[in-house]
């Protein structure tokens, strides 16, 4: 890479995309983070290996998904990333893996059920299931904030798709999707042994609430 400087949120986009792809939610060129910027956003490139992915290579979208700056084409997930930012404007970036247990629920057209502290405290209940959508324009899109709005999920299973998370920064959004991760792979396990029950409400407001608000620095 040159010594050029680049502005902060482009170094942080590619170095997300970095930790993305060594959490083991995405393998080849698969998957996706982006970050509003101003009055658009930073998105990866379509079809590019996360090992040549630089703050450089970040393509900068308008918020109808139009391509403002960038030498290549942008993800083909763009149009969906364009209506989150347009509809639910407290969103700072967005998340897209198809990482492995989560897409077995997408796969069974099922949602995560609220059956570990971990998922209240994350998620404050169940990870919801999205519908069946096209991907290439803003289809998917539409299926994330209707889902997603009103619900204190952060994620979404598209169903026979894989994973969407939101967040108020790219950051968070990704630890969204590590936790949907982890805890679609533990429920799973789960499962093996025996049926599961869901954690009671009263139990994952509260559980919900102590994580949001005391738990952490």
């Amino acid at each position: 890479m040159s010594n050029k400087s680049y502005p902060l949120e482009r170094i942080e986009l590619a170095d997300l995309h970095r930790d993305l792809f060594e959490a083991g939610l995405v393998v080849s060129t698969g998957g996706n983070i982006s970050s509003r910027v101003n009055d658009g956003f930073l998105i990866k490139p379509s079809g590019v290996a996360y090992r040549d992915l630089t703050p450089e290579s970040m393509i900068l979208c308008t918020l109808d998904g139009d391509v403002i700056e960038g030498d290549f084409n942008p993800s083909s997930d763009t149009a969906a990333h364009a209506y989150v930012y347009r509809n639910m404007p407290d969103v700072g970036g967005v998340v897209h893996t198809h990482s492995n247990y989560a897409c077995a629920f997408a796969a069974a057209s099922e949602s995560i059920p609220c059956v570990l502290t971990a998922i209240a405290d994350e998620f404050g209940g169940e990870i919801p299931l999205g519908p069946f959508a096209i991907i290439g324009d803003d289809s998917i899109g539409q299926g994330i904030v209707a889902t997603l709005s009103g619900h204190r999920s952060r994620a979404v299973i598209m169903d026979k798709h894989g994973v969407f998370t939101i967040g108020d920064s790219p950051a968070s959004a990704l630890k969204s999707a590590v936790m949907c991760e982890d805890n679609a792979k533990s429920v799973w396990l789960g499962r093996q042994l025996r049926p599961l029950e869901a954690i009671p409400q009263p139990h994952v407001d509260s559980l919900f609430y102590r994580y949001q608000n005391v738990y952490g620095q």
